[in-house]
Formats: C-alpha cells, sequence, structure tokens
C-alpha cells in the first residue's frame, strides 16, 4: 500500500488573478462613470452658469456682464458639418438684433485650432463675441453633448430655450422676438 502525500492547498491569489480583478474593477467604474454622464442633461432651464470667455480679440467678458439683454450662446467647430450650416442663420440674426438688446456669444468648442476658429469666423462673417473653450470649461459647465448646441438666455440670466440642431433665421427671430416682448412687458 502506497502512501500518498496531500500537500496544503495554498490560498490566495496569483498575480494574474490579481491584475483580471483590478481591471474588471476599473472597466465597472470607468462605464459606471459614463452612465452617470450620460444621464446628466443639459442645463434648460433656471440660471444660466455664469462663465469667462477669452475672446479671440483678447477680451475677457463674463455672462453676466449681459444680464438685463438677450443671450444666444452658442456651442460649435469649424469642422462641424452642421455648425456650417447654422453659422449664415446665426449671422443674419445676429445682425438683425445686435441694435435691439440680443447679445451672441459664440464658444468655439473642441476645435482643432485657434486658427481653423478664426478662419470659420472670417469665412462666415461671425463677428459676435466669440472664443476659445480651452479644456472644455465651459462646455461642461453646460453638459455639451455636441455641436451646434445653442442656448437662449433672458434678460435675468434664466435658460429660457435649449437646441440641439441647426438654428434658422425664422426659429432665431420667433424666439427673440417672444423674449424681447416679454422684457419690455416686466419692465
Amino acid at each position: 500500500m502506497s502512501e500518498e502525500i496531500i500537500q496544503p492547498q495554498k490560498r490566495g491569489l496569483s498575480a494574474g488573478s490579481i491584475v483580471l480583478l483590478v481591471s474588471l474593477v476599473v472597466a465597472v467604474v470607468v462605464i459606471g462613470l459614463a452612465l452617470v454622464k450620460q444621464n446628466q442633461t443639459q442645463p434648460t432651464d433656471g440660471a444660466a452658469p455664469d462663465f469667462s470667455l477669452t475672446t479671440f480679440d483678447g477680451e475677457e467678458v463674463r455672462l453676466s456682464d449681459f444680464q438685463g439683454q438677450v443671450v444666444v450662446l452658442n456651442f460649435w467647430a469649424s469642422w462641424c458639418g452642421p455648425c456650417r450650416q447654422e453659422a449664415p442663420e446665426l449671422v443674419a440674426t445676429w445682425e438683425a438684433y445686435r441694435d435691439k438688446g440680443v447679445v451672441f456669444i459664440g464658444v468655439a468648442y473642441l476645435e482643432d485650432s485657434e486658427a481653423s476658429a478664426l478662419a470659420f469666423i472670417e469665412e462666415f462673417g461671425a463677428y459676435y463675441i466669440n472664443g476659445f473653450d480651452y479644456g472644455t470649461r465651459i462646455g461642461r459647465l453646460y453638459n455639451v453633448q455636441g455641436v451646434p448646441e445653442t442656448f437662449i438666455i433672458d434678460q435675468n440670466g434664466e435658460i429660457q430655450y435649449f437646441y440641439m440642431q441647426p438654428l434658422t433665421y425664422q426659429t432665431l427671430a420667433r424666439v427673440l422676438d417672444d423674449l424681447l416682448a416679454k422684457g419690455e412687458t416686466a419692465s
């Protein structure tokens, strides 16, 4: 009769098992954060988040500087096809409303370079306030998901309208006329 020697089994995880477990935990955390971000929405009412923007001319402006005026806040990029479609509509609306208490602010979001942003502005004549969103700081405040996105802010600094598609002159004119009329009756 031969004796069998039984060795005690090692308890614990091998290095490979630890790496696999850590990778699995990291993947779950990343997916969880992505789902949380996906479920966040843009602010569509209430006070518009204030921010400062350094324009391409080197001037620093704050959204709150324009309290008492209607603000069209547009996130765009030169490489964005729908932004290129929308640009002439925004410029025409800006030209028609800039002397009526309406301010346009363009935020170059996820732009390739300052040179490409400036070329876009020149191409379309978008000479209203425009600046680069360095580090997507402003885009994060507004939870921008893509471009173009436009927020229409009333004279009291409250978001009244939000659009995730290219706007037309007709749509903007209707909204701006409505907000300007409400502002006159509130005075």
